[in-house]
Order: C-alpha cells, then structure tokens, then sequence
C-alpha cells in the first residue's frame, strides 16, 4: 500500500512538472512585437532575423528575441562645463532627437548606444563651443545646433542611429559676466536712447527749417502775385483813362466840327458877331493876371459896338423913351491916324 501512494505521488508530480514545462515552452515559443517597435531573434546567441510587429512563434529554449523601438526618442543630458573660445566658461545643455534605422548594427556594434550619443554628444558640444566666442554662443544657436550635428552623423550613423535634430536647451554665463553683461545692454540702451533723442530734434529743426522755408516761399509768391494784380489792375485804369481822354478828345473834336459846320450853313449878323467878340474880349478881360493887348484891329470892334448902341437908341427915340445913358457905353473910337 505504501509503495503504491508513493508512486501514486511521484506520477502526479511528474505530471505537473511536465505541464508546467509545457506551459513554459508554450509561454517562450510565443511572442508579441508591439507597434512602432521590431523584435530581433537570436538562436544560441547567434543573430537569427528582424521580426516586425506582430505575433511570432520561436523554438523553446532555443530562440531568444530582444525588441527594439524604432521610433524617434529624444535624450536631454545635464548640464556641463564648457569653455569658449574667449575662455569664458558656461554651463550648457542640450536635447538630442534620435531614431534607430538600422536594428542589428544599434544592438551588434556597439554595446548602449544610449550611452554611446549621450556621451558623444558631450564631446562635439565642448568642440563646438570651444570654436566660438562668447557673443556667437549666445546668439547663434542654430550654428550651434547645424554644426554639432555634423560632427555626430557619421559616428552615430556606424551605431545604426540616426540623429534627426540637436536642440541647444540652455546657456548659462558666469555670474560676473551676466552682470556685465546687464551694464553694457543698459549702456546700449542709454546710448539707442541718446541717438534716438538728437536724431529726433535733428528731423524737428530740419520739419521746422522746411516749414519756414515754405512759409517764405508762399509769402513771397503772395506779394508777388499781388504786385503783380496791383500792376495789372493799374494798367487797366490808365488804359481805361487814356481810352476816356481819347474819347473825350474824339467828341470835342466832332462837336467843334459840329458847330464849324453849323457857323458855316448859318448867315451871321454883323451885330451879332460884334457882340460875339465883345463878350469874347470881355471874358479874356476878366481872367486875373492877365494883361490884354488891344491890336490896331481892335478899332474895328469899337466902331461896330458903337454902331450897335446908336441903333439901339434910335429903337428908342421911335417909342417916345428917353434912353439913359448906359455906364459901359464904348465911346466912340478915335480916329486911327491919331
């Protein structure tokens, strides 16, 4: 009985043992490769093939698979002490963007080649650094990044890695040279400040030389304009007057003519012309200053003025009227050989 419970005991634990080995050849023989990521099978150590994503069936405890992510991942390393080429020393970091393109020389040509850019890149950063002054490492970044890149490619392309993009994530001077820096942009900014002031009042003396240039300008085109209207406005008055005068010369002249041609259609008396020359004589007579010179002919007109005064007595005597001697009665004239 007892030799029997015991092989009783002894088949059920081979049996399970033989379960439990089934499940593990099973568990082995079957792996699962996720997306973005490919699994590389190895047989007793030796590279076997690429197995893309999926589910894929391997030999029990013949096969092993090592999965490798194929997509792009970054690696941000620590600050570090590098020195530019003006020996100034800064604090700097970066962020490189990375993919594996080639599985089997990422796993096979070198042994962590995380660790084998990582460290890489330490290195190009101290020689790109080391090849710039100050200033260019503070604002040439994107030199920065190109040539770090450059100097990477090659090494990290043999490791089946390839890098997509180098980020330069911080620089940090020294504190003296940030404070120095402070005082020559505050400088900077006071001298922007000063250019900026004198060229403002230079553009106002020059805004305010052009306006008065301007201003004098149309003063001056003003007057002239005004002399120039004065002196037309002038010139049609005297063209105006001269026009009146010659109109005035033109009607005396047609009515002289007038009375010429009148005087020679009419018969004259010679009563009335002896009394149109007294008058005549009477008027030069009466201008003041002025001295009248009688000429021999002047006889003429007395004896005719006495003619006239004896007929108008005669007139007179006829009506029975004794006339009374007029004051201006003309005397009788002289005789001329006296």
């Amino acid at each position: 009985m007892l030799l029997a419970s015991a092989g009783l005991v002894i088949g059920v634990v081979v049996v399970v043992v033989v379960v439990l080995v089934l499940a593990v050849a099973v568990f082995r023989s079957m792996r699962i490769v996720q997306q973005g990521s490919v699994g590389v099978v190895k047989r007793f150590g030796e590279f076997r093939g690429v197995r893309q994503p999926g589910l894929h069936p391997l030999v029990p405890f013949v096969d092993s698979m090592t999965k490798i992510d194929m997509r792009e991942f970054p690696m941000t390393g620590d600050q570090q002490s590098v020195i530019t080429k003006d020996n100034v020393s800064l604090r700097v970091s970066a962020t490189i963007f990375c993919q594996v393109i080639d599985v089997k020389a990422a796993l096979f040509e070198i042994a962590d080649f995380r660790l084998a850019v990582d460290q890489l890149s330490r290195t190009a950063l101290r020689a790109v650094i080391g090849e710039m002054t100050l200033d260019q490492s503070l604002s040439e970044r994107d030199t920065i990044n190109l040539r770090m890149q450059d100097h990477m490619a090659d090494a990290a392309m043999k490791w089946g890695v390839r890098l997509n993009r180098i980020e330069i994530l911080d620089i940090t001077p020294p504190t003296n040279v940030l404070q120095a820096m402070s005082e020559q942009k505050e400088a900077e900014q006071h001298k922007r400040a000063a250019i900026l002031k004198s060229e403002g009042e230079q553009q106002a003396a020059i805004n305010t030389a052009g306006g008065k240039k301007q201003a004098a300008i149309l003063e001056a085109e003003g007057a002239k304009q005004a002399a120039i209207l004065a002196a037309e406005a002038q010139m049609q008055v005297l063209e105006l007057q001269a026009e009146g005068e010659k109109k005035a010369r033109t009607l005396r002249g047609q009515g002289d003519a007038a009375a010429l041609d009148a005087i020679d259609q009419v018969e004259i008396r010679a009563n009335t012309l002896a009394v149109m020359q007294l008058r005549a004589l009477q008027d030069v007579a009466a201008a003041p200053n002025t001295k009248v010179v009688v000429p021999y002919e002047a006889a003429g007109l007395v004896g005719g003025a006495q003619v006239l005064v004896d007929a108008l007595k005669a007139s007179a005597s006829h009506d029975g009227v004794a006339p009374a001697p007029s004051r201006g009665a003309v005397p009788a004239a002289p005789d001329a050989r006296r």
